[in-house]
Parts: C-alpha cells; structure tokens; sequence
C-alpha cells in the first residue's frame, strides 16, 4: 500500500512538472527590453535566428528576428554552428542598471586605462561619449537608472 502512495506522489511530480513548463512564458524579440523587467530573475522563452556566436569566448549569442535583438550568456560555450538556425531558448532574465554610481565607475576605469597608455586618445574619447549618452538618456527620461536586460541561458532546441 505503501508503495501504491509513492507511486501516485510521482505521477503528481510529473504532472507539475509539465504544468510548469508549459507556464514558461514566451516572450517576441520585439517586446523583450520593453517586458523584461516584469520577469527579472524569473524563466522566459524567447525564439529566434542566432545571427553571431561569440569567437573570442563562445558564451555569448546575439538572437535576432525582423523585431529586434537579444543577447544570451552561457556558462558554457555555444556551438558555433548554431549561427543562422532558427532556435528556442528558454532563459532567465538578467537586469544591469546604469546608474549615476555606474558610470563614475565607467569614468574611473576609462581615466586609469588612459593614464596608464592601455587606450588611446580616439578610444578614451569615444569612451567619454558613451557615457555621456547614458546620463543624456537619464535625465532625458527623467529616471535614476537604466535597465539593459541578457537572458541567460537554460536550454534550446532548433525551430523545425
């Protein structure tokens, strides 16, 4: 009898599970920046054309579709073969905020790897600019911060 009552605990796990990732909810490239900050830290699905896979580490791929464009991180590397399939992936949400204390760090970093003959002029200016652009687009928006948002990865499977 015993038996019979484990038996029907797994069935029910299983069941869950399925409820679960059918709950995964799916999220157009078009509508990511604008609705990912409802799914910060949670799991989202996500399905595109990978139009690059990172050479320098191969952890990164940029997702892409007439709409827009999504970056996906990894732990480990992509295979670079996936360039130009069409395929799912099912990730959880990760939010950078640029904020004011960001960009003094920017500033910080950009000023010692002058100094230090790591960058040149050209470099160092187009630096200063970026970040100019993030405060212009604070006060522009009137907000303390902005919010870029990368998925990062769980799983994929290839469009069919």
């Amino acid at each position: 009898m015993a038996l019979a009552v484990i038996s029907c605990k797994t069935e029910v796990k299983k069941s869950d599970d399925a409820t679960k990732t059918a709950e995964i909810p799916l999220l157009a490239i078009g509508e990511f920046d604008v609705k990912a900050g409802e799914f910060v830290n949670k799991e989202v699905k996500v399905q595109g054309i990978v139009d690059h896979v990172c050479k320098h580490s191969g952890k990164k791929i940029l997702l892409v579709s007439d709409e827009g464009d999504i970056h996906i991180t990894a732990e480990e590397r992509f295979d670079a073969a996936l360039t130009g399939s069409e395929i799912a992936f099912n990730g959880i949400v990760v939010e950078e905020r640029i904020d004011e204390a960001y960009c003094l760090k920017m500033e910080e970093d950009n000023i010692k790897s002058h100094s230090e003959g790591a960058t040149n002029n050209e470099l160092f200016e187009a630096k200063k600019k970026h970040i100019q652009t993030y405060r212009d687009q604070m006060k522009a928006e009137n907000t303390d911060h902005i919010s870029k948002y990368t998925l990062k990865y769980v799983s994929h499977s290839v469009v069919e």
